[in-house]
């Protein structure tokens, strides 16, 4: 293992959870596709939902990301425009 990689969160239930009382859905990055924003700030990837494997969907994600990673969407309809 690389000594600079950092660890990856442990999630027992890929159903949805709630936080503060509003509902979230956990996702695994399956792909990154590219950097977009004005600066490179954001990372486009495609993501696909732990309670559901037939979908996938697209998204933007600010900070550090690679696949495997798990995310935490607060807002899972929505879908983000591809790159160009």
């Amino acid at each position: 293992t690389c000594p600079f990689s950092r660890p990856r969160p442990v999630f027992h239930s890929p159903t949805t959870v709630t936080m503060e009382g509003a509902p979230v859905k956990l996702a695994k990055v399956q792909r990154v596709l590219g950097r977009t924003g004005n600066t490179g700030n954001v990372t486009q990837v495609r993501v696909e939902f732990l309670d559901d494997k037939n979908r996938t969907i697209v998204r933007n994600v600010k900070g550090p990301v690679r696949e495997g990673d798990i995310l935490t969407l607060l807002e899972w309809e929505r879908e983000a425009r591809r790159l160009r």
